[in-house]
């Protein structure tokens, strides 16, 4: 196979050796602080943002195999041939504004002459060798389009781990001005001496999530529910009833709970499933490069995807905290106390709280792909290139794509952290990282013991031996108080 340009044959040795200490160094230097990152969230105690860390690692892992593919295949995808008439089919671009915006002009501006120079050589070693077109075909994907999606990929990969952490920095950010509410409801429990009997119309959770729009009329709780994650999404008392809520549901006997350190902690956790692109997720990019047709404009259209995901699912969280303002005053004329909300699966999406991670998981990944391909686009091929389309649909897809960054921090995010815990059930994230492990490692203890106290019943049917009867008493004697 022609190769082109210069071969290791004819390079001088101190290139060779400069470039690969470059690469080497660049490396170790990434690879070092990774471990130095790690070493402080493990010493700090963190271990799901250390998890989330791991989860970054095995990403680059997997992008670095992806590029290993696309250099290794490079030659093989190269001689993969097609017809001409399929080739301009689908195109990005129209064959005659093609010819207007080419990949050359925007190399001399964007990329060093030595880089430049190798990828063009790549491509008259390409139309010299011809193998496709003696045979009357066109090549499936060039050396030049190969590298630009090689690009790609990794401008993405880059993208989703940078705006996924940017979104946990802000939201938690907007999730640690509650600690001062935590505070004041801890010393106000302390002081509590005499239980009153009050109307149930004069708690602030009531009168702001029951009473005026939406009383009377689904519809307009749901609008209600629609503007309010925009201004004020949570506010003192909402915080203060959901956490009442959760801790006489989960754990009663203990009032002095601190519900904002569990929050965090789950919101933490979640934060590693986040930071990951899934299989389903790579469809989407698939699918996202097919429907890439001139005259299509499908990229504007698909930048709305997010954007209502993101709506839906703060209208949807906040109705959730109306819904439980509801039965509460529904049931009840007075109470006695503290007014108390009763969580439940109920209230979600196909009783599954667990859903609103999947639709943020996307709803993140999504916009990531759009501000991404923007950026790419740019850097690759130049402001005006036909793939970046007209001025009036580029506007309003990154105005649509920092609309959604900004909602998706400081509103979605802290709704997401504090209602997601009105479920039927508790995260695991309610146990100290002690308690977890001794937990983990209990339940495997028990299990292995349970398999043996079976295989050595079934033995006993065929050999007679006697059976340890105590063996079951070791389990429970593992059982944490």
């Amino acid at each position: 196979m022609a190769e082109g340009g210069t071969t290791l044959e004819y390079t001088p040795t101190w290139v060779v050796a400069l470039v690969c200490s470059v690469i080497v160094v660049i490396s170790l230097v990434v690879e070092r602080l990774l471990h130095y990152l790690g070493k402080v969230l493990k010493k700090k105690n963190q271990k799901p943002l250390y998890e989330a860390l791991q989860k970054i690692k095995e990403e680059l892992m997997l992008l670095g195999f992806i590029s290993l593919l696309l250099t290794v295949l490079q030659g093989a995808i190269n001689r993969i041939c097609m017809s001409k008439d399929w080739a301009d089919k689908w195109l990005p671009c129209e064959k005659h504004e093609a010819k207007q915006t080419t990949t050359a002009a925007h190399f001399q501006t964007t990329f060093s002459s030595g880089i430049r120079h190798r990828h063009l050589l790549a491509e008259d070693a390409a139309s010299i060798n011809g193998y496709c077109a003696a045979k009357g075909k066109v090549p499936l994907l060039s050396t030049t389009a190969l590298h630009h999606l090689h690009i790609f990929i990794f401008v993405l990969a880059c993208a989703h781990v940078v705006f996924c952490a940017l979104t946990i920095l802000f939201g938690g950010a907007k999730i640690r001005q509650w600690k001062k509410w935590e505070d004041s409801v801890s010393n106000n429990d302390q002081d509590a001496t005499k239980i009153k009997v009050t109307h149930v119309q004069e708690h602030d959770f009531i009168r702001k999530r029951f009473g005026g729009i939406g009383k009377n009329s689904a519809l307009l709780g749901w609008v209600h529910s629609f503007f309010k994650q925009f201004y004020g999404s949570v506010t003192r008392s909402d915080y203060i009833t959901l956490r009442l809520g959760f801790i006489m549901t989960h754990c009663r006997t203990n009032k002095k709970f601190d519900f904002h350190k569990y929050m965090m902690r789950a919101l933490e956790a979640d934060f590693k499933k986040v930071v990951g692109i899934s299989w389903y997720l790579w469809l989407f990019v698939v699918l996202f490069l097919l429907l890439n047709v001139a005259g299509w404009h499908s990229y504007f259209w698909i930048a709305f995807i997010p954007l209502i995901l993101l709506v839906a699912v703060g209208t949807k969280l906040e109705h959730v905290i109306t819904q439980l303002a509801h039965e509460v005053a529904e049931k009840h004329v007075a109470v006695e106390g503290d007014l108390v909300v009763q969580p439940s699966d109920d209230h979600f999406w196909f009783c599954k709280p667990r859903l609103i991670l999947f639709l943020i998981h996307i709803i993140l990944f999504q916009n990531s792909l759009e501000l991404a391909f923007i950026f790419w686009i740019w850097l690759q091929y130049g402001f005006n290139s036909c793939i970046m389309g007209q001025v009036g649909y580029i506007i309003p897809r990154l105005v649509i794509g920092v609309l959604v960054q900004f909602v998706a921090s400081y509103s979605t995010l802290p709704l997401y952290a504090i209602v997601t815990q009105m479920g039927s059930s508790f995260k695991k994230s309610i146990f100290d990282e002690h308690v977890q492990e001794g937990l983990v490692g209990w339940a495997k203890q028990a299990k292995k013991k349970v398999g043996l106290k079976k295989a050595a019943a079934a033995g006993s049917s065929h050999t007679q031996v006697p059976r340890n009867e105590n063996a079951a008493d070791g389990v429970q004697l593992a059982v944490p108080v």
